[in-house]
C-alpha cells in the first residue's frame, strides 16, 4: 500500500504481530479538548492508495472506548479504494468528562480488507431461509 505522511508522526504500525488494524495517530498543531458528547474531525496527515479490491475501515481503539469513552462516531469509517485524500477520523466523547487529544495520540485503527461490489437484481420474492424475517433479539437473550 502506498502512503504519504504529511504529519510529524511515525508511519502507522500494527501493535502486535497478529494485529488486524494499523494504529492511526492524531496530527494536530495544538491539543484539542472534547467535551462530553462533543464530536470532532481529527486529521492524521496520512494519504494512502489502497490495493485493488480493498477498503480501509477506520475503527475505534477498544482501550480508548472502554477506558475513556472515546470512539469513532461513524464506526467503521469507510476509506474507498479510489479515495486518495487525507484520512480523517470522526471522534466522539461518550464519557461524562473532558478528553484531551494531543498530537501523536493513537486515536483509531485502520483495517484493510477485501470487498466485493454486488449487482442488484430486482425481485418480488426472496428465497426462504431458516431465519426468515427474524430480526433483533428473535433468538432470545441466552
Amino acid at each position: 500500500m502506498k502512503i504519504i505522511n504529511k504529519s510529524n508522526n511515525k508511519l502507522p504500525s500494527y501493535g502486535t504481530l497478529n494485529s488486524a488494524g494499523l494504529d492511526l495517530r492524531a496530527n494536530l498543531e495544538e491539543s484539542i479538548t472534547l467535551r462530553p458528547l462533543q464530536r470532532e474531525l481529527v486529521s492524521t496527515g496520512l494519504y494512502i492508495q489502497l490495493p485493488k479490491d480493498t477498503v480501509g475501515l477506520v475503527c475505534p481503539r477498544s482501550g480508548l472506548a472502554i477506558k475513556e469513552g472515546l470512539t469513532v462516531l461513524n464506526a467503521p469509517g469507510i476509506v474507498d479504494e479510489d479515495f486518495t485524500g487525507e484520512i480523517k477520523v470522526i471522534l466522539i466523547n461518550l464519557s461524562d468528562k473532558n478528553i484531551v487529544i494531543n498530537n501523536g495520540d493513537r486515536i483509531a485503527q485502520l483495517v484493510i480488507t477485501n470487498y466485493q461490489q454486488s449487482t442488484l437484481e430486482l425481485t418480488d420474492k426472496l428465497s426462504s431461509t431458516n431465519r426468515g424475517e427474524g430480526g433483533f433479539g428473535h433468538t432470545g437473550l441466552n
